[in-house]
């Protein structure tokens, strides 16, 4: 695959990602050429690939971004409960001492983005993949990204409920700790407890039970 062509399905994804484009909303291949720069032939077979990915889907003749029913939200978060349990469960076993250490400081590093919804998101991704590259285990990274392209999709973030971010970031420091201690089912639990508190947040933000931050 080319460069160009690498990169603007980066930079598309990217921008549903950090929810610049949200679901229902209308992708435009002049628009996003010229917004990013790169030619629309490029842009054209990024959409098609996002689009044969379900991260697109059609409406009329225009390409939207995709959104998750309820079922849909359940079964990713039952998924990416198990399998993220698992990349904890091997992480307590192969990760490195300098692994370890990096999980360490993202924690206390991200001490100082409490308050900041869209930041604190932000790092959260970057810690899980530090959780799933600890596992040692290419393929589980495989499809944990896999789902977490799904994850994508999800116009907010739980992190957004009120009191929700102090709360995960204990729960990433009990992640790391049971990690460290080489504690593989207390980390297994640990992180399977947090993605199960994260989904009855996100399902509470969805229903209007718990105030996001403003």
């Amino acid at each position: 695959m080319k460069p160009q062509q690498t990169d603007a399905y980066s930079l598309i994804l990217e921008a549903i990602d950090v929810g610049d484009y949200k679901p229902g909303d209308r992708l435009v291949e002049s628009e996003l050429a010229d917004r990013f720069g790169v030619s629309r032939t490029p842009i054209r077979e990024a959409l098609q690939r996002l689009e044969t990915q379900s991260l697109l889907t059609r409406d009329g003749r225009s390409l939207i971004v995709a959104s998750l029913d309820h079922n849909q939200l359940a079964e990713l978060y039952v998924v990416r409960a198990e399998l993220e349990a698992l990349a904890a469960k091997l992480a307590a076993r192969h990760a490195t001492a300098e692994e370890i250490r990096v999980l360490s400081d993202m924690v206390e590093a991200d001490r100082a983005l409490l308050g900041d919804p869209g930041a604190l998101a932000r790092a959260n991704r970057r810690f899980h993949k530090q959780v799933h590259l600890a596992s040692h285990n290419r393929f589980l990274v495989q499809q944990l990204d896999l789902v977490h392209r799904s994850m994508a999709l999800l116009a907010t973030t739980s992190l957004a409920a009120q009191g929700r971010d102090s709360v995960a970031l204990a729960e990433h420091e009990a992640i790391v700790t049971a990690i460290a201690n080489r504690d593989e089912t207390a980390a297994g639990d640990a992180l399977r407890d947090h993605i199960s508190k994260a989904f009855v947040t996100r399902l509470k933000l969805d229903s209007g039970g718990v105030s996001p931050v403003v």
